[in-house]
């Protein structure tokens, strides 16, 4: 029988059958240690019972109704996130990407409103918004974007961690409105930005009276040792997006707003069928206590800190590697040569890693990773990158 799947994946030969905090098990039985979250998603780990037993409760009154009416569970879930982030309204999706067309949207009629005619976000080189078409357009890398032109209009695009870009761009700019951002890059390699970089996007977006448009979808939920990353800046955005972490694996993003951005989406302007279902909002509030309830912020930090010193000390004198940098559990292992052979060799050692920008290891292992867990983690992880740069040759001079 022939695959019925679009080929818009290269999936690996494994398939999971089960889970238990920081670990899978395939159909054989064997298991693995997950360092990578699907993507950021499961934080609490797989099977959380706080997450089960609110799932199955809702499932058992009441699924899906519609935004055409109250829901509960969105009210409660969007009081808490509201009020956790600052923030003082929020429009529910069912991802990321949808979080972010929400933002995009949302900055377009606010510079309409300011009569700005044809409104432009400024946007970062090596970003990761998403992959409908605004969001892609938005994402600063050429292989994402390469056969679905014609591409939307409307970005200006700068180098990241680069202010004086941006301070050109409002110079001679008078059509931007806003700055779609992310506090850490995570598909683009896990960059992390000076420590001055968002206070200063910051001052520039309120000298010029631009949005302050935080993508967080994949920084936000505990993820770099704060409930959300741009806290580690002591600033507040005017739209923060987010999704993967926020309910633990069930579809749901989330687009927030403070101040005059708050108030530019009205009735007819934006809407979702299934955004903001009972379900959905009863995993995400579920997964807002578990945090809360079991420290997993400054746990999240904890580890972080433990895998970044545990990397750095055993990489130090490692030939072929670059780099060692993140934040929190958001952590990258730069190589000198591309590396995309190591997720395999990782998945026959039973473990679960991700490559991005062809170089650079990817770690976002789940909040409630234990200290043995993380030990596991790097000793394991530093014996196959060992391994694969004696075994790799290296870039030719030059490249």
């Amino acid at each position: 029988m022939s695959d019925p799947l679009m080929a818009t994946y290269r999936r690996l030969p494994v398939t999971f059958t089960h889970g238990e905090g920081a670990w899978l098990w395939d159909q054989t039985g064997k298991r693995y240690l997950d360092a990578l979250s699907g993507i950021a998603v499961c934080g609490l780990g797989h099977a959380h019972p706080a997450v089960r037993e609110a799932l199955c409760d809702q499932a058992g009154t009441l699924v899906h109704t519609s935004n055409l009416y109250q829901i509960a569970a969105q009210t409660e879930l969007g009081a808490r996130l509201t009020a956790l982030a600052g923030m003082d309204r929020v429009f529910f999706g069912n991802s990321g990407a949808e979080a972010n067309e929400a933002a995009i949207k949302l900055a377009r009629l606010y510079g309409h409103h300011r009569g700005v005619e044809k409104p432009a976000i400024l946007v970062m080189e090596n970003s990761f918004h998403g992959r409908t078409l605004a969001t892609l357009t938005a994402t600063g890398n050429r292989k994402v974007q390469a056969g679905f032109e014609p591409l939307v209009q409307g970005f200006v695009r700068v180098p990241y961690d680069d202010l004086a870009a941006v301070e050109t761009a409002g110079a001679y700019r008078h059509d931007l409105v806003a700055i779609l951002v992310e506090p850490l890059q995570g598909e683009g390699g896990i960059r992390v930005p000076a420590t001055t970089y968002l206070p200063r996007l910051r001052e520039i977006c309120d000298r010029h009276g631009w949005l302050l448009m935080l993508d967080e979808i994949q920084t936000g939920m505990g993820r770099t040792g704060k409930l959300f990353a741009h806290q580690h800046g002591g600033i507040l955005p005017d739209v923060m997006t987010l999704a993967k972490g926020l309910a633990n694996g069930v579809p749901i993003g989330a687009c927030l707003a403070r101040g005059a951005a708050a108030e530019v989406l009205g009735p007819g302007t934006h809407g979702s069928t299934f955004g903001g279902n009972p379900l959905a909002c009863r995993a995400a509030s579920a997964v807002l206590a578990v945090i809360e309830a079991e420290g997993l912020v400054a746990r999240a930090a904890e580890r972080g800190a433990q895998l970044l010193a545990g990397f750095r000390q055993a990489l130090a004198q490692q030939p072929g590697v670059r780099d060692v940098r993140g934040l929190g559990l958001m952590i990258g292992i730069e190589l000198d040569r591309p590396c995309a052979d190591l997720v395999g060799r990782a998945l026959a050692a039973g473990l679960l890693i991700n490559v991005t920008a062809d170089s650079v290891i990817r770690l976002l292992p789940p909040l409630i990773l234990e200290p043995a867990q993380a030990e596991l983690l790097v000793s394991e992880l530093t014996r196959l990158i060992a391994d694969f740069l004696s075994t790799t040759p290296p870039p030719a001079h030059g490249s």
